[in-house]
């Protein structure tokens, strides 16, 4: 009984893939099954992991579009216990072939559910819009993850996006739930970015993580190389943050991590 958590912001350059990537890979270092699923045509996600566009013969556009079965889309990546469901440019066009399709918005949910059950976690990179594409991955989630950069525009775009998460809550996914807001890109040299920490604690309190993700050269560097920045270089910054992170998520999910391991155990 997988977890499924997207992680979203409408902001680019907040942080979502670097996040998905190396939270992905962090988990899957912790030794827990991982399935990374790239819902942005840009397929940064899928190269970040070693598969660039030619290196992949069927991707998320095949599941949702043409319903080819995830698990001849999967691939098993260099990092041990993560898998990848990768992405490609043609899902650009995904929302306009899936508009008068039944139940689009429930298109994503029913390509996981074939594969959930399989892994510890999945995550979702999500595209930086609030579209279709973006919708089907908030209904098919049971929570949702929110990088936020510790920039001047972060509390409003923020905002926006709790409107959204609520919508898709009261229309589409009922149980959808904030896994937390993650502070990214952070420079603590700067006194806006410890200003928007501070606003950003104070406003949304326990919500957000005690682990801040530090601008960091080896997490810019990690995804020329194709590779995680764990793999990268294990001794980083980055690195560092990434399994503080990982732990701090897997503390807030100890009560679904005891189910799991009983239903292990049975």
């Amino acid at each position: 009984m997988g977890k499924v958590i997207a992680i979203a912001n409408q902001k680019g350059g907040v942080g979502k893939t670097t996040t998905a990537i190396n939270l992905a890979a962090s988990l899957a270092i912790l030794e827990y099954k991982v399935l990374l699923v790239d819902a942005d045509p840009q397929a940064n996600a899928s190269s970040g992991v070693g598969f660039t566009e030619e290196s992949v013969k069927a991707n998320i556009y095949d599941c949702m579009v043409n319903e080819l079965d995830p698990k001849e889309a999967i691939l098993i990546t260099e990092t041990p216990n993560l898998s990848l469901l990768p992405s490609h440019i043609d899902l650009v066009g995904a929302e306009l072939e899936l508009v008068n399709k039944w139940r689009r918005e429930y298109i994503i949910k029913e390509i996981l559910d074939k594969v959930k059950d399989d892994y510890d976690f999945v995550l979702i990179d999500c595209l930086p819009s609030l579209g279709l594409v973006t919708v089907n991955a908030l209904t098919a989630a049971d929570s949702v993850l929110i990088p936020v950069q510790c920039e001047y525009f972060a509390l409003e775009g923020l905002g926006k996006l709790m409107n959204t998460i609520n919508l898709v809550r009261k229309q589409l996914n009922p149980e959808l739930e904030v896994e937390g807001i993650l502070l990214s890109m952070y420079d603590q040299r700067l006194r806006l970015a410890n200003e928007i920490v501070k606003q950003v604690r104070e406003y949304f309190k326990e919500v957000v993580y005690d682990t801040i993700i530090h601008r960091n050269s080896k997490l810019g560097e990690a995804p020329n190389m194709h590779t995680p920045v764990v793999l990268y270089d294990a001794a980083s910054k980055g690195t560092t943050n990434f399994l503080n992170l990982s732990r701090e998520f897997l503390v807030r999910n100890k009560a679904l991590l005891k189910e799991m391991e009983n239903k292990k155990a049975v």
